[in-house]
């Protein structure tokens, strides 16, 4: 009876090792002969497109060659007003043709110039969402006080109170929103 010598732990890693060097020999060779009927294959395409366009087919141009006609162009700079008011003409032109008449009619008007500017003056001025809210609470509060003050003491109210204590609130919010503004900067 012979007893065989296992191989020591060292001798395994270099087996191993030996075995890992000749498989990545014969990866890189194939790998190689890949590559090269790879190449062979565009260059056969390339080949065969150019004689199925045939010599009337115009050269592609230098900057072409350069670049990739999938990348966008590069803008520099800033856009101009001009730039920013033709794309707004073209864009609202593109989305009044799929209104209803009745809509397109009433996007026409309201995208006038002149109704566009007063109505942004309009809304960073007059009506502000902070003023409007304090004045509508405001007018609640006040007209609710107001009506029971009069109710017990008899008198009959005239209706302007509701308008007067909108307009103090109004006043009020507006204040409170500059404020705001120029504190925080928002």
């Amino acid at each position: 009876m012979t007893i065989e010598k296992q191989p020591n732990s060292q001798e395994r890693v270099e087996a191993r090792s030996e075995a890992a060097k000749e498989r990545i020999e014969q990866l890189a060779k194939s790998n190689e002969v890949g590559v090269e009927s790879k190449e062979a294959r565009v260059e056969n395409a390339r080949r065969e497109t150019e004689q199925a366009i045939g010599p009337e087919a115009p050269a592609s141009t230098e900057r072409e060659k350069r670049a990739p006609s999938s990348a966008p162009a590069v803008r520099r700079g800033a856009i101009s007003k001009k730039e920013k008011d033709q794309s707004f003409k073209k864009h609202i032109k593109t989305i009044q043709a799929e209104m209803s008449p009745g809509a397109r009619t009433f996007s026409k008007i309201i995208h006038n110039k002149t109704i566009e500017k007063t109505s942004d003056l309009v809304g960073n001025t007059v009506a502000r969402p902070d003023a409007i809210l304090s004045g509508a609470i405001v007018a609640f509060i006040a007209v609710l006080g107001v009506y029971l003050i009069a109710k017990s003491l008899g008198y009959v109210l005239s209706g302007f109170e509701t308008i007067a204590a909108f307009i103090i609130g109004w006043i009020i919010g507006l204040i409170y929103d500059w404020v705001k503004k120029a504190t925080t900067g928002k």
